[in-house]
């Protein structure tokens, strides 16, 4: 066999395989240019607060990979543009359906209520606010202290249970770093029912609410209590009587009268007088 004709055979095998090398790199490379390896995707351009709406002020579109875009992420602001944030969003971060009011359901607080749902405010100090630690958020239970109708004293009844504080004074969001904070006025999400149980405790007595953890949302029957069941001390005992004196008292015993007759003699001017005892008639 002809060396040169192999040697001839082998360098044609190897200019084709590379060539064929070469454009199968340029196919793909050129499949790659060709296809967008980034999506536009609607984010803040700034952080927006709850009940904010949105619009082209405070929305912008960013470049986000293709390989790695969040599903139900918008790529045109007309698309949420006048719709109500529900949640807070902070400065590049995309808009998302969940965070989102219907549309058509307002601004500011309202977007928060669900379908069916109240909001329902009653006035609050430092101790009916559980001293300033109700955020928006928060879980609740409302609790009302009541004169009973025969003015007997005082009850005291759990009312509502695992209630959501919608707002606390003007906050619709609690404080990042949770300073306390005395507020006038809370804002609690309701059923309608229980808006008027609401209303009917804070005109017909005094109102509490008892903070609860926010996982905690278990129901459990309660009684009132009246100052009967606080009070729960002892009364110390008091001075034993003294013991009383019993007299054996002997029954006196009269003693039977005796009986006598008595005979006058008369002589003349001259008179007498004389006793017999009758003999006994036993």
């Amino acid at each position: 066999m002809d060396t040169k004709r192999i040697v001839l055979a082998l360098g044609v095998a190897l200019v084709l395989a590379a060539a064929a090398t070469v454009l199968l790199y340029k196919g793909i490379r050129s499949q790659r240019e060709s296809q967008p390896q980034s999506k536009k995707v609607v984010v803040a351009a700034k952080p927006i607060e709850s009940g904010s709406v949105l619009g082209p002020e405070n929305l912008t579109l960013v470049d986000w990979p293709i390989n790695n875009v969040i599903p139900g992420s918008f790529s045109r602001i007309d698309e949420v543009a006048g719709r109500s944030l529900i949640y807070p969003v902070s400065e590049k971060q995309p808009v998302l359906p969940p965070y989102l009011a219907a549309p058509g359901s307002g601004i500011g607080l309202t977007v928060k209520i669900p379908e069916g749902m109240r909001a329902t405010s009653v006035r609050s100090n430092e101790v009916t606010g559980v001293a300033g630690f109700l955020y928006p958020g928060s879980h609740v239970d409302v609790l009302v202290t009541y004169k009973t109708p025969n003015n007997q004293g005082q009850l005291t009844q759990t009312v509502l249970q695992d209630v959501e504080v919608l707002t606390a004074g003007q906050h619709q969001e609690p404080d990042p770093q949770g300073k306390p904070e005395t507020v006038n006025v809370v804002t609690l999400l309701l059923t309608p029912q229980d808006s008027e149980k609401l209303v009917l405790a804070s005109q017909e007595g005094s109102i509490q609410f008892v903070l609860r953890n926010g996982a905690d949302n278990s129901k459990v029957k309660t009684a009132p209590v009246n100052m009967s069941e606080v009070i729960t001390g002892v009364k110390p005992p008091g001075p034993s009587p003294a013991p009383k004196l019993m007299a054996k008292v002997k029954p006196v015993v009269k003693p039977k009268p005796e009986n006598f007759y008595e005979v006058e003699t008369i002589e003349g001017e001259k008179r007498s007088t004389a006793k017999f005892k009758a003999p006994d008639s036993e």
